[in-house]
């Protein structure tokens, strides 16, 4: 019996005829025919199954309703099971197969035609799901699940994906520089480089850092006033009574004076007493607890090339410590001479050291090893303007030529000032051609102020000096001029034994003084 003459079939109670469209596949199987049909109709359509209706799409000739012909010898059938099952006469195929259907009924054969009718076409498929919209057909050129906008999808191009990983390369690199920043900050540990222990050990007494260590607390600086202006000088404690050595020419015309020790602690001062002579004087402090008066050595004692140490205030640089050697000893120097007429120049038979010596060192001490003072620093050879420079002048600053009064005078005016407020100097009772340029030192020929050259039964008349005698050696010492004679004679004490060669006539003459003394002026 065929699909269209079998009776209608009726749905099963609570089944949606359209829940079958929803499922895509393959058609269940069909019972077997002898299987009994449980009561219901054999029929999948309310079409009478008596009036031979061809189903839809299809005409009785064999032909589609698109024209296209059945028996198309081009067209091949799909096999029975990619094959859609056919809907009931003429209806949809969304009805499903009969489960009552024998084999084949309905459906196409292997001949791709169905029992009683044309050849069928088996790629026909309704063209609209029951639902109303259309339905999925795997077989088409465009299965539905694709959407075609009309173009192709551009991918993107370099300088675009470029730009991107530029912008999330800055802003990790941002939020891991800050996030680095915060965790440093954060952190309880820091960077430490290696570094050695700190060391509490001391200093050789006799190294510059022992010297200093040592001479430091004795060492001050002075601040002078007065009516010509101000300067800077350094000085030494003497002793605890609060007596301190200094240049005469650091103090000369003060009218205040402060004394700065190298603790900090300043205090004001008074002038004891001075000697241009001999560049020396002495000022008080009062007060002051804990004074550390310098050990003072021998200057006769000093070699050339033993090591030294200066300190004092270059340019105010207060507790300014350098080294050096003794470069000389005896060296005749004269400083000062400012006024004309000779009587603030200093005579200085001195010791010559190579320690960088600046204006402020004046009055400072120059110390041996054993950090005893051995020196007074009092003057500086400064290095000659150009030869273009008329004037003569000096530039001021050391180039390692520095003089020091030797310790022996300087102890020795310093406790004349101390206990007059004057010092004396040695004589030998003459009066000197200082313009005389030949070699020794020439007694003149006139005395000033109409005086005689030679004081009578002064030390010089009574050990046989004449007018016009030229004294050549100082105890076996040759002397170029009259300021080394009188250097050599103001490095001794009134009342020393001197030995004089003088030049009388051509010969040479030895003789025996006794120096005698004067009062500064």
């Amino acid at each position: 019996m065929s699909d269209s003459q079998q009776p209608d079939r009726q749905q099963p109670p609570g089944q949606d005829p359209k829940a079958q469209d929803a499922t895509v596949g393959p058609p269940s199987p069909a019972p077997p025919a002898d299987a009994p049909s449980a009561g219901l109709p054999d029929s999948h359509s309310d079409v009478p199954p008596s009036e031979g209706r061809q189903p839809d799409g299809q005409r009785s000739d064999g032909e589609r309703s698109d024209g296209e012909r059945s028996d198309d010898p081009q067209r091949v059938p799909a096999p029975r099971w990619w094959s859609r099952p056919a809907g009931p006469a003429g209806g949809s195929p969304a009805d499903g197969p009969s489960p009552d259907r024998e084999p084949g009924a309905g459906t196409p054969d292997a001949a791709g035609t169905a029992a009683g009718e044309g050849p069928a076409d088996p790629f026909a498929f309704p063209d609209a799901a029951p639902g109303g919209g259309p339905r999925y057909d795997p077989w088409a050129d465009r299965p539905l699940q694709v959407t075609d906008t009309g173009r192709a999808p551009r991918a993107p191009r370099l300088w675009q994906l470029a730009a991107f990983g530029a912008v999330i390369a800055l802003l990790a690199g941002g939020i891991g520089g800050y996030l680095g920043i915060v965790a440093e900050r954060r952190s309880s540990t820091r960077l430490e480089l290696p570094q050695a222990a700190a060391e509490n050990k001391g200093r050789a007494p006799d190294s510059v850092a022992g010297i200093a260590a040592t001479a430091l607390p004795g060492v001050v600086t002075l601040h002078v006033a007065g009516g010509a202006g101000g300067g800077t000088g350094t000085g030494f404690v003497l002793d605890s009574q609060g007596h301190i050595l200094t240049n005469n020419h650091v103090v000369a015309g003060a009218k205040d004076i402060t004394v700065t020790f190298s603790t900090g602690e300043s205090v004001p001062a008074t002038l004891v007493g001075r000697d241009g002579g001999y560049d020396l004087a002495v000022v008080k402090v009062t007060g002051v607890r804990g004074l550390r008066p310098l050990a003072l050595g021998n200057s006769e004692n000093v070699k050339v090339g033993d090591p030294v140490v200066a300190i004092g205030a270059p340019f105010d640089l207060s507790n300014t410590v350098t080294a050096g050697i003794i470069s000389a000893t005896g060296r005749p120097i004269t400083a000062g001479g400012d006024k004309g007429d000779g009587s603030d120049i200093s005579y200085v038979d001195a010791l010559q050291t190579d320690a960088p010596i600046n204006p402020g060192n004046s009055g400072g001490p120059l110390l041996d090893s054993r950090a005893h003072v051995i020196g007074i620093n009092s003057a500086i050879r400064g290095a000659d303007q150009g030869e273009d420079d008329g004037s003569g002048s000096r530039q001021s600053g050391s180039i390692g030529l520095g003089f020091a009064i030797p310790v022996n005078q300087g102890k020795r005016v310093a406790e004349e000032l101390i206990r007059t407020g004057r010092a004396t100097h040695p004589v030998i009772g003459v009066t000197l051609d200082m313009q005389f340029k030949g070699d020794g030192a020439r007694v003149g020929t006139k005395g000033e102020d109409g005086k005689p050259p030679v004081v009578a039964d002064g030390p010089g008349a009574r050990a046989g000096i004449k007018p016009g005698d030229v004294i050549i050696k100082v105890d076996g010492v040759r002397v170029q001029g009259g300021d080394e004679l009188i250097i050599k004679i103001r490095a001794h004490r009134p009342g020393d034994p001197l030995r004089l060669t003088v030049l009388r006539d051509g010969k040479e003459r030895t003789l025996d003084v006794v120096l005698g003394s004067a009062n500064a002026s």
